[in-house]
């Protein structure tokens, strides 16, 4: 499975592509002596657990041509434009090769891209900058807003903010030049917000989006109506006609949720608001495409957990921003061997692995696959057609030992134990505990 995850890198991020990639958005300069693609390769390293840092990374490639200052300098000016772009990028490289193994999940909604939406905040950095020391607070790099595609498990796209404090919804006008016709745009109520529902209205896409409290206003509503009730609780729906300032409205389906029990933030009614006909979408599928908005924290925990998508030696907004973008970039990758195993194995038997015991073989066996394989036999596979890459990946996925990545279960979290004993001793011995010794 490692070399499956090298090919599917070397494929998704062929240094040809991501250097006219890089072009497009910064313009051309004959004496750029540190390539795009090779700042990707390198940071790649990293957030995969390759490598533990940036400045470890970069001193391991014996042709570099630039002094390790000179690369912290350049990963402090990468525009986010081409974090974005890289993101895209992956995506549009991935998703033909999934659909082209059968690797994509069944469709949420058949006939329509489900697009989830959520916002991710880069966490705290050293305070290695000189600005930066004598701050008490924790220094956020910045922000983003990324979108999941849940059939093919990809992170399509990628909207950063170098601001850590920005509002989310100050964001969304990038978002909005994206939307298309058959899209339902699923999130959290943090995006419900008048401009953003017509917005998506107005051209001509779908959403089904948790209401918020205090950010949508409406003078007219229909009778609600009862349409059954769930493990969790009872639902019912109505329409509201939302207004805009200049009085234009907006009929909205609103399905209600009343809990048996109150959520852990205290919230015993959940409203989810969505303009997708009753046709298409009953008050059951709705509430079932909202549900699934959990897909997008998954992704968040994997990039935290198994890549390393916060690198808190870099505390410049670029360079964090970026090294986000890359462990996204490397979260699709990923997803595209999951989506061969699926292909391959199931759905069951896919769901089984663990991404987890993925990385630490591929974190493990990438420097011996170095030495071992020429970087010639990797470099051909950036032009390998669709097809070639599919039937590649679907074939190391069917020989591949599974055994190696099984993914560990566990039952119900048991209560913590209050600590009571010993409450005025600094130590204990543990052998006289479990001796007897010392009760």
């Amino acid at each position: 499975m490692a070399v499956a995850v090298r090919g599917a890198f070397e494929y998704a991020l062929d240094p040809t592509h991501l250097d006219a990639l890089f072009v497009r958005i910064a313009g051309d300069r004959d004496d750029r002596e540190l390539l795009f693609s090779t700042g990707v390769d390198r940071m790649a390293n990293v957030v995969c657990r390759v490598k533990p840092s940036a400045h470890a990374a970069y001193p391991a490639d014996d042709h570099l041509p630039v002094s390790v200052a000179a690369v912290y300098a350049r990963l402090a000016r990468v525009p986010t434009a081409a974090g974005r772009e890289l993101v895209r990028h992956t995506a549009a490289r991935l998703g033909p090769v999934i659909r082209a193994m059968g690797g994509s999940a069944p469709d949420p909604l058949p006939g329509y891209r489900v697009k989830v939406l959520d916002g991710n905040h880069v966490c705290k950095t050293q305070r290695r900058l000189k600005p930066l020391r004598d701050v008490v607070a924790g220094p956020l790099p910045g922000q983003a807003l990324v979108v999941l595609d849940p059939a093919l498990g990809l992170a399509i796209d990628v909207v950063c903010c170098e601001d850590g404090h920005a509002q989310e919804r100050s964001l969304l006008d990038p978002i909005l030049a994206t939307v298309a016709g058959n899209d339902v745009w699923v999130a959290d109520r943090n995006f419900c917000t008048t401009g953003f529902l017509f917005g998506i209205a107005q051209r001509n896409g779908s959403f089904v989006i948790r209401r918020h409290a205090a950010t949508l206003s409406w003078e007219r509503e229909s009778d609600g109506a009862a349409v059954g009730r769930t493990d969790t609780g009872t639902r019912s729906e109505q329409t509201i006609w939302l207004t805009e300032p200049d009085g234009t409205e907006l009929a909205v389906r609103r399905v209600r949720l009343t809990l048996d029990h109150p959520t852990r933030d205290g919230d015993g009614v959940i409203e989810v608001l969505t303009n997708l006909p009753a046709e298409v979408a009953v008050a059951s599928a709705v509430a079932e495409l909202y549900r699934g908005r959990w897909s997008v924290e998954g992704l968040f925990l994997r990039l935290t957990t198994v890549l390393r998508c916060e690198v808190n030696t870099l505390g410049y907004p670029p360079a964090a921003l970026f090294g986000f973008c890359v462990a996204l970039a490397s979260g699709n990758v990923y997803a595209a061997v999951k989506g061969a195993l699926r292909a391959a194995h199931g759905a069951a038997v896919a769901d089984g692995v663990s991404d987890y015991h993925l990385a630490l073989e591929v974190s493990g066996a990438c420097p011996g696959l170095w030495i071992a394989v020429p970087v010639e036999t990797w470099a051909g596979l950036g032009a390998w057609s669709v097809g070639q890459m599919a039937e590649w990946l679907k074939g190391l996925a069917r020989g591949a030992n599974l055994g190696r990545y099984r993914k560990a279960t566990r039952g119900p979290k048991k209560p913590k134990p209050p600590r009571t004993r010993f409450p005025e001793a600094k130590h204990v011995a543990t052998s006289r505990l479990l001796g007897g010794e010392q009760m």
